[in-house]
């Protein structure tokens, strides 16, 4: 072969590495969610006041910018403080710390750099109230939530305070405040990750319970528990995905199709709950990864405008 060819194929390769390592390290796929989140939580916020979202489009970019680097920061600080852990799981072994695609010195830097990036531009050019919800997101994500993981099996309830954020942190660009019209979409948020997370911990407790993680799957009657959280939390759900149109932040067609998502998601919670099988798990987790995107996709259309 020639060596044209075979040096283009190692560079190719070179890059796709990179860019896995890259994906791994950031946590691409939780990253655009925070990033979706915050975007829906800003569009929901444009009003007659503020103006619409091509007058607001420099804000937008603004502040999607900082949510991204804060998010990709927090993503990495929290692979350098779970590297030993993540270790020991198979899910997990092959992340850039624990493989040892990246050290974890160079880790901690990069961390810490694009966090307090990402916080300043907030800060300087967003405004302060994103920053300081954008530092309880860091906070509570890092140092609350990721030890608790090793010690209380209640963590998957306080981790879904910093997953729920975002969309707040968009509702403040635009409002400059949060109300409750904000705080629905926090409630959203809140509600659909303990389902979700219910799910994923069920399917992988074994693997968790090996890494040292104190799951409620893996706890004496844990399981009776984990399915009670699961419909608690979706039917909770269900009622928070009425507010939008209930406060007018959203029409008709949002909450006809809010019902009817909602009413698949506790059916699949239900059946969770009844089976506690990694097949009905599984079919949790499939709910919960369709049931958001569609729901906020619904809200983006059917968005109540003001005065408009």
């Amino acid at each position: 072969m020639d060596k044209t060819v075979l040096d283009a194929e190692k560079n190719e390769a070179s890059q796709a590495t990179a860019w896995s390592v890259f994906s791994e390290l950031v946590k691409l796929r939780l990253t655009t969610m925070v990033l979706i989140t915050t975007l829906v939580g800003f569009y929901a916020g444009l009003d007659a006041e503020s103006g619409g979202l091509a007058q607001n489009l420099a804000k937008l970019g603004l502040t999607l910018l900082g949510t991204g680097l804060l998010a990709a920061g927090a993503s990495i600080l929290n692979q350098y403080l779970e590297r030993e852990h993540d270790a020991k799981m198979e899910r997990t072994a092959m992340r850039p710390l624990p493989s040892g695609q990246i050290g974890a010195e160079a880790a901690l830097l990069l961390g810490g750099a694009v966090s307090v990036g990402g916080l300043l531009a907030l800060a300087a050019w967003v405004n302060l109230l994103v920053a300081v919800l954008g530092a309880v997101t860091l906070v509570t994500y890092l140092f609350i939530y990721t030890p608790l993981k090793r010690t209380s099996e209640w963590n998957t309830i306080i981790g879904a305070i910093p997953g729920a954020l975002p969309p707040l942190m968009g509702w403040a660009a635009v409002r400059g405040e949060v109300d409750p019209m904000g705080w629905t979409l926090f409630a959203i948020l809140f509600f659909w990750q303990v389902p979700h997370f219910m799910a994923i911990a069920w399917m992988y407790r074994d693997d968790y319970e090996k890494a040292g993680f104190v799951m409620m799957p893996s706890a004496a009657d844990g399981g009776a528990r984990t399915g009670r959280q699961a419909i608690s939390h979706t039917l909770l759900l269900c009622i928070a995905s009425l507010m939008p149109f209930m406060m007018k932040l959203a029409g008709v067609v949002y909450v006809s199709g809010a019902v009817l998502l909602g009413g698949l998601f506790l059916w699949a919670a239900v059946r969770f709950s009844r089976q506690l099988t990694r097949q009905s798990a599984r079919v949790l987790f499939f709910a919960s990864i369709i049931y958001l995107p569609l729901l906020l996709g619904l809200m983006v259309v059917d968005k109540f405008k003001i005065g408009g």
